[in-house]
């Protein structure tokens, strides 16, 4: 059977789907990938099978299909994880610092490079940061593929670190820039709306001082929108970015959702929906967990 499928998968790639397979041959293909079956039947099937934690096996890798997953998540996890926190150390004060001071030289430049970086893709932007500082045509400061260099395992423990974040530089910067800007603005227009509430003006006739009732109540009600894109992480970490990957030649899940749909190997397709889906829930659940620590007036009962 592995070399029928090695026969029909080197004549899809001469672009010659039916060359030297007969019709027994094709049968025999549907059988073994399941597709003998009406949908519905094979649907069922797969989901009895993930009931009991089994995703199938890779028809690409030829291994189970939570190995292959295995196998490219750290990546995408470190990528997710690190952007997020990132983004929102810089986006914080930032857009706390945008909001007071409204309508200022400051928030007109900052303004400016926030929707510049909005508006222009990650990937667009990594082919930039190559031409302009991977050796491209001016400077030579980051490496512009992999994760690692050739020599990494012959590095200590230090140079090992510092090359891998020598490495991580630019596509970390392409995987914040977006949400950057969108929780910068965020922040600033939901702090100015609460800036002009009743409250805050009844803080501040009660002998309270502007700044001390921003950080007091405003801050913190401002949070609540934030709070709700904070759930995204587990979908980013889980997703990672497939033009990313492919600009700096980084093996993650992006890639890998790529060549499994270009493959068409369902079972890894198939597997990554399912987990993305679950991440998805728990991102929902992890964002009504951040409302109670946020908005006091939310209690789970």
């Amino acid at each position: 059977m592995e070399e029928l499928i090695s026969r029909v998968q080197q004549a899809a790639a001469e672009k010659r789907p039916g060359a030297n397979i007969s019709p027994q041959e094709v049968a025999n293909i549907k059988a073994y990938f399941g597709f003998d079956k009406p949908a519905p039947v094979r649907y069922a099937i797969w989901l009895g099978k993930v009931a009991s934690l089994d995703l199938g096996k890779s028809y690409t890798y030829q291994e189970p299909v939570w190995n292959v997953i295995k196998s490219k998540f750290p990546i995408s996890l470190f990528f997710g994880i690190t952007s997020f926190i990132l983004s929102y150390l810089v986006s914080l004060p930032l857009g706390v610092a945008k909001a007071l001071r409204n309508g200022s030289w400051f928030d007109t430049l900052t303004s400016g490079a926030i929707f510049t970086g909005f508006v222009i893709p990650g990937y667009a932007l990594g082919i930039l940061l190559i031409i302009f500082l991977g050796g491209g045509r001016f400077f030579n400061l980051f490496p512009i593929s992999g994760i690692v260099s050739d020599e990494f395992e012959t590095l200590s423990l230090a140079g090992k670190v510092l090359d891998f974040l020598h490495h991580m530089v630019l596509p970390l910067f392409c995987y914040m820039i977006s949400e950057f800007a969108i929780l910068t603005m965020m922040l600033k227009n939901s702090l100015m709306d609460e800036m002009g509430k009743d409250y805050m003006r009844t803080a501040v006739v009660k002998g309270s001082t502007f700044k001390r009732a921003i950080w007091k109540h405003a801050f913190r009600n401002a949070l609540i929108p934030l709070a709700t894109r904070a759930g995204e992480i587990f979908t980013v970490m889980f997703a990672g970015s497939i033009l990313i990957e492919r600009v700096f030649d980084i093996d993650g899940m992006g890639l890998l959702v790529y060549t499994s749909m270009v493959n068409r190997d369902y079972n890894v397709v198939m597997g990554i929906i399912m987990l993305s889906s679950l991440m998805a829930m728990l991102g929902r659940l992890f964002s009504d967990v951040l409302y109670v620590f946020v908005d006091p007036r939310i209690r789970f009962d």
